[in-house]
């Protein structure tokens, strides 16, 4: 176990003295460490308390920031250029010049933390909030997507899939967050269709899956020094947040918003407050660019609107047919990448019978 493993362990389970909690959590077996079963099996649910979270201040970086982004850097994206525009668009977004952005989210940048400050009890504090994708228990990214491109799977980790997405962003569109971000440049609108359709790939956060199928935490969370962030099973992480909210009598944000979520924040400081707060600083700084979200409360699952479930019913059948239709342009494109190779090794046995 590292230190920052141990910490964050330390900090998640035994940074509780109330008699109550303390009954909870031996009811829920959230006393004891996570197991690495427990990592691989079921949903997931991540807390991340902001009475602890500094922003890594001293630092240049935070280092949950720094630990997504060298755990998935060779995701990033390596978009071919000069990017070109594409009906209907008159534009491209390309961040391939910012890699180093670390103070929103961008296709390089899958968690930031915000900095605001609020009044609150006649006070003004420092907030930090480390963000990413909520995860949502019914998301409308995955709902939504026309080439059903986004998966939900047992550990409640929504996903992208950067060989099917073609960067249409309407999976940010219905986000209340707008979290996917979209690189031009880049994925599978490029062999398909480049002046028709797409706009490149659009990416988030995956709460590192490929970590958890291996009980291992998300890079973010073993990397917190503070232990603000933590993991475990969803059930039992919804009940600490309650716990914790009432012994420092204050507030859960995302277990009602969108439906629910896979992640919970618990604040000292009303989440209205500080969404006020970043919206405010936001147009102080005339900061109009995607990739820098607020905190709005109680906000409502578009897929339970009316309009929400006609476009959920429209999208359906033509999202099928899309995968069917890609998933024979990769078949074909794959035979023939198979039958190229073919050639050239019947080509090379012959030389080589040659000589």
């Amino acid at each position: 176990m590292n230190k920052n493993e141990a910490i964050s362990r330390r900090t998640f389970f035994k940074r509780t003295t109330a008699a109550g909690l303390l009954g909870a959590l031996a009811a829920t077996g959230l006393d004891k460490p996570v197991q690495a079963s427990e990592l691989s099996n079921g949903k997931l649910g991540t807390l991340i308390d902001l009475t602890k979270c500094d922003g890594c201040k001293n630092y240049q970086t935070p280092y949950c920031v720094e630990g997504c982004r060298m755990h998935n850097q060779e995701r990033f994206p390596e978009p071919k250029k000069p990017l070109k525009k594409y009906w209907p668009q008159d534009k491209v977004e390309d961040w391939s010049d910012k890699r180093d952005l670390k103070s929103r989210l961008t296709p390089y940048n899958w968690t930031f933390v915000d900095h605001v400050r609020v009044e609150h009890n006649g006070e003004e504090q420092e907030v930090y909030v480390p963000r990413r994708c909520m995860h949502c228990d019914n998301p409308t990214c995955s709902k939504l997507c026309p080439f059903s491109a986004i998966t939900k799977d047992s550990s409640g980790a929504v996903s992208i899939d950067d060989e099917l997405c073609f960067g249409g962003a309407k999976c940010r569109d219905v986000c209340p967050w707008g979290i996917p971000q979209r690189q031009a440049g880049v994925g599978l609108y490029l062999d398909i269709a480049p002046d028709l359709a797409g706009g490149g790939v659009m990416y988030k956060c995956d709460m590192c899956v490929d970590l958890l199928a291996s009980g291992k935490k998300p890079a973010c969370v073993s990397a917190c020094p503070k232990g603000a962030l933590s993991i475990g099973p969803r059930e039992d992480v919804r009940a600490l947040a309650y716990q914790r909210a009432e012994e420092i009598r204050g507030y859960v944000y995302g277990d009602e918003e969108n439906g629910g979520t896979s992640t919970l924040y618990i604040s000292t400081v009303p989440f209205e407050i500080i969404d006020a707060a970043i919206k405010a600083d936001k147009m102080s700084k005339k900061d109009a660019a995607p990739g820098r979200p607020g905190m709005p409360v109680n906000v409502e699952n578009y897929l339970s609107t009316g309009k929400g479930m006609l476009m959920s019913a429209v999208i359906a059948p033509f999202a099928g047919a899309a995968v069917a239709g890609i998933t024979a342009y990769r078949t074909m494109k794959g035979n023939r990448a198979k039958q190229t190779r073919n050639k050239l090794q019947e080509q090379g046995g012959e030389n080589n019978h040659e000589e």
